[in-house]
């Protein structure tokens, strides 16, 4: 790898206003297939290869947060980390998970 990355090279050289003007999507030069096959759309994820993580709704303190948002990009991630090394390090009394049973529609008189 260079050393400086941001410079060109003899094999990628810097574009010029010619080279501009010539370029094309690829989606005017490449098969319909692999077009489609790499097209995402606005806001659009790829698949997860492992979904390991479950949204939820979680009121936390004002300071709290406000202290992790400080801290900068990937706060979240620290939280996350926190609460488990919390669990990890046996600070929960963990109970078995019950499976909750259904109820039955209520009976209208």
């Amino acid at each position: 790898m260079r050393k400086n990355a941001s410079r060109p090279d003899a094999e990628n050289p810097e574009w010029t206003g010619e080279d501009f003007r010539r370029a094309r999507p690829a989606v005017e030069t490449l098969p319909t297939e692999a077009v489609e096959a790499i097209r995402r759309y606005r806001g659009q994820r790829g698949p997860q290869k492992r979904p390991t993580k479950e949204l939820v709704s979680l009121r936390v303190d004002r300071e709290i947060v406000e202290a992790y948002r400080a801290t900068g990009p990937g706060w979240q991630t620290k939280a996350n980390d926190a609460l488990r090394a919390y669990v990890t390090k046996g600070g929960l009394n963990r109970r078995p998970v019950r499976a909750r049973r259904a109820t039955a529609p209520a009976k209208q008189p």
